[in-house]
């Protein structure tokens, strides 16, 4: 499995949860890195996006100043810290992998609910 994701889980609105995505089998240094997520009943929607060195993010006006993606391409790994959580971020988070024209790795995803 190339990408696999850990982290999520149950918070409080307010709460903070750092989600990960360890990447295995390719060249993680070449890949721009994406999180995306997928509420129920709802299409699947990107979160936010890093390039391959990690020297630019891009993340979502719905996220803009409350979540952070980072990557350490020493670990394989791209994070996606959450900050001032509300219910509407409940949803599967996946993370995501492209380099080029080539197929994009998925995740299977990790389950984000915010709920008091």
């Amino acid at each position: 499995v190339p990408l696999v994701e850990s982290g999520g889980g149950l918070v409080q609105p307010g709460g903070s949860l750092r989600l990960s995505c360890a990447a295995s089998g390719f060249t993680f240094s070449r890949y721009i890195m994406r999180w995306h997520r997928q509420a129920p009943g709802k299409e699947r929607e990107l979160v936010a996006s890093i390039t391959s060195a990690g020297g630019s993010t891009y993340p979502s006006d719905s996220v803009k100043g409350r979540f952070i993606i980072s990557r350490d391409n020493a670990k394989n790994t791209v994070y996606l810290q959450m900050n001032s959580l509300k219910p509407e971020d409940t949803a599967v988070y996946y993370c995501s992998a492209q380099w080029l024209s080539l197929p994009t790795y998925w995740g299977q995803g990790t389950q984000v609910t915010v709920s008091s």
